[in-house]
């Protein structure tokens, strides 16, 4: 609008100036004058206009190549991404198939040394009646009460070796909420008709054979599978796994699983390994180093079996132990005879100050809660709050079942 009122202007000026001009060279004249002028203009604002729209169409493509540089960078960075991701999908399944082959390649060691030490034994000790002959004879309801040692070490060799091994877990409660915290894993053997060979049943056998170090380790391997499987939904809910004295002091087998172990620490934060008092207290130097390392690994260690609180604690936070298993009978009546320092009432103090938690264990009826809330304790476990079940068959998904599902037995370990 500027540039057409400056053209008018101009040509009235160029009019004016003409009409002057035709004072001297008449009015014709003047006007085509004007007319140049105004010619000019036109010319010169065309110009103007055709420089303004190169400027801007510049200004457009360097948008456009700033556009495109931007997407080729983010193309670029999605790109890398995507390979890093990869990568790292690529390098977990790696690991995964890793810890899969290393642990099939433990079993497979573990189950030749097993072998061969129940054919040595078995040559040593003939069998006088074929397993058949005795189950033809032993009481059909379960015929493992009929069988001979040689006989029961081989069915054990082949409850584990088919995987017919069943967790059983004991819930752990918060007081006074009764909020489950933790379980308790409890291992049981199943024989080929779906008996279940209680731990009572396959130690007395095992141990006098050498071969406890061996049954723990592959049960202690199904149970971490088992446990790995069951705190993928839940978090929040630990897990203490058994292992026996005679394992942590098997200089062959203890570093194995603790290699396993090692490969497996992301379960650190659900697995809770447990040793009885006895165990602990006859671990001796080489006993407190397989300790020190597995805690090392970051796994909480608990003691349960506790037959005197003459303890020392400090030395057991050192070690790695997180929680005290102490029964309740013993924390209301017996805390003179276990040789405990302080009275019941202040006992959970003394072990907070050391990192403990309080575990009163083998809790029966309200009355006994009633007393240990008395005395402040935190965690219980007992029948009271749940007796030991079988892990749902969805859950554990074992390669073989027996025909005759096991029957649900309440379990409570000797001593």
């Amino acid at each position: 609008m500027i540039r057409v009122l400056l053209i008018l202007t101009y040509s009235l000026a160029s009019i004016v100036l003409g009409g002057m001009t035709g004072l001297y060279q008449g009015l014709s004249a003047g006007i085509f004058c004007g007319f140049i002028a105004f010619l000019f203009l036109l010319q010169m604002d065309g110009a103007l206009l055709r420089r303004q729209d190169r400027k801007a169409h510049k200004s457009e493509i360097v948008s456009l190549k700033r556009s495109h540089a931007a997407m080729e960078k983010a193309v670029a960075e999605t790109r890398a991404k995507m390979e890093e991701v990869t990568k790292a999908v690529e390098a977990r399944a790696t690991a995964q198939s890793k810890k899969i082959v290393s642990e099939l390649q433990m079993l497979e060691s573990l189950m030749r040394e097993f072998a061969g030490k129940i054919s040595g034994k078995a040559k040593a000790e003939p069998v006088e009646e074929t397993m058949l002959e005795r189950r033809v004879r032993a009481p059909a309801k379960n015929y493992l009460d009929g069988l001979g040692e040689p006989e029961l070490l081989e069915t054990i060799r082949a409850s584990l070796e088919e995987n017919r091994v069943d967790l059983y877990l004991q819930p752990i409660v918060s007081l006074p909420q009764r909020k489950l915290r933790f379980y308790e894993a409890l291992s049981r053997l199943r024989a080929e008709d779906g008996s279940v060979i209680m731990p009572a049943q396959y130690i007395k056998v095992a141990a006098p054979a050498g071969l406890m170090s061996v049954v723990d380790n592959l049960l202690l391997f199904r149970c971490v599978q088992i446990v790995r499987k069951l705190t993928s939904k839940n978090k929040g809910v630990g897990v203490f796994c058994n292992i026996s004295g005679d394992t942590l002091r098997d200089a062959e087998f203890f570093p194995q699983f603790l290699e396993y172990m090692h490969n497996n620490r992301d379960l650190a934060g659900q697995i809770v390994f447990e040793f009885e008092q006895s165990a602990v207290l006859k671990a001796g130097v080489e006993g407190e180093a397989n300790l020190n390392y597995l805690s090392g690994l970051g796994f909480a260690l608990s003691m349960d079996h506790v037959e005197t609180l003459a303890l020392n604690f400090e030395k057991l936070k050192n070690m790695g132990f997180k929680h005290l298993k102490v029964r309740a009978e013993t924390l209301m009546q017996g805390m003179g005879v276990a040789q405990a320092a302080v009275a019941a009432e202040d006992i959970k103090t003394l072990l907070e100050r050391h990192g403990l938690n309080l575990i009163a264990e083998r809790v029966e009826d309200e009355k006994t809660v009633v007393q240990l809330l008395d005395y402040a304790v935190d965690f219980a476990q007992g029948y009271l709050f749940g007796e030991p079940r079988a892990v749902r068959d969805d859950a554990i998904k074992p390669v073989e079942k027996a025909e005759t599902p096991a029957p649900v037995i309440p379990f409570r370990r000797a001593g």
